[in-house]
């Protein structure tokens, strides 16, 4: 538990320097910077990423099962969402489409691999990619831009929601990085790899508080609140316990459990103004799911963690 709150230290001094420079930059540099940089990140830098991390990680597991994964705790937070929205009763379906998409999808990328990689390590860092990618990713631009479209009232080219995700950089990246493994390539350009890499992950950190600063919170915090108790706290308890009680346990146990634990992802936002859904509760869910998300990881760390 000792060594947990050295790591835990470590690894909030750097969300709190990365997000916390990142707020001020936002509050500071025209909103367009920010989009640069997330081009950037998007195109070159995530991709170079996966490249450098997957020639470093561990693939004698069966790191594939991630999607699977996924998938059941995209499906499970679907099926409470749906629960809660009939128990109270609303109707919205802007409202409606914006609880399931902030329920069902984490931001599994951008603050997803730093924290995994400082918590479990780069060992590790293909299940943490191949839920993000075949899972988070697919889903949210795939299933969720789907579902957006329909209760947006807008037509919705299932093929072509499809077709946004497979042509996704990082699915390219995470394609080169398991080719490239058995290419020995020169000490000096694996170097520059794996520094590019790191440097991917400080500037993902800075993008979220620039982001973070140029939100806006709407008036939806107890509907946030429900979504962010699915999200964050019972899709990853029950599926980190079912896990456990098939016999999943140590590092690709916890990796797994942290993507689940995620708030909700950027992406959530980006397609509920899309479809002009309810950007109240994504703002809110958002923004107060990365407030929250300091305060769970200890959570998970001492269930999991051992």
């Amino acid at each position: 538990m000792a060594l947990n709150a050295v790591v835990l230290g470590k690894l909030y001094a750097t969300l709190a320097g990365g997000v916390g420079l990142g707020v001020l930059l936002g509050r500071w540099l025209p909103a367009r910077v920010s989009g640069a940089i997330g081009q950037g990140l998007f195109w070159v830098g995530v991709p170079l990423s996966c490249v450098a991390f997957l020639r470093q990680t561990d693939l004698s597991g069966q790191a594939w099962l991630a999607p699977l994964v996924a998938w059941g705790s995209i499906a499970l937070a679907g099926c409470l969402a749906w629960g809660w929205l009939h128990w109270q009763g609303v109707t919205a379906p802007q409202r409606r489409a914006s609880f399931w998409l902030g329920s069902m999808f984490g931001n599994t990328g951008y603050l997803g691999f730093p924290i995994a990689l400082a918590l479990v390590g780069s060992g590790q860092f293909a299940w943490a990619l191949f839920f993000d990618v075949a899972g988070t990713t697919l889903g949210a631009y795939g299933v969720g831009s789907a579902l957006a479209a329909r209760l947006g009232g807008q037509s919705s080219d299932g093929w072509g929601m499809v077709r946004a995700g497979l042509v996704n950089p990082t699915v390219w990246g995470a394609l080169a990085g398991l080719g490239s493994r058995s290419i020995a390539l020169p000490q000096v350009i694996d170097r520059g790899l794996t520094a590019i890499a790191w440097t991917v992950v400080a500037l993902a950190l800075v993008l979220i508080g620039m982001r973070l600063s140029q939100l806006r919170w709407g008036n939806a915090t107890a509907p946030a609140i429900a979504l962010l108790v699915i999200k964050m706290a019972i899709v990853p308890l029950v599926v980190g316990l079912t896990l456990r009680g098939w016999g999943w346990q140590g590092p690709t146990l916890l990796v797994l459990v942290l993507q689940m634990a995620m708030p909700p992802a950027f992406a959530c936002l980006v397609i509920a103004e899309a479809y002009d859904l309810d950007r109240d509760l994504a703002v809110s869910s958002v923004a107060l799911g990365t407030v929250v998300l300091p305060f769970t990881l200890p959570l998970w760390l001492w269930l999991f963690g051992a």
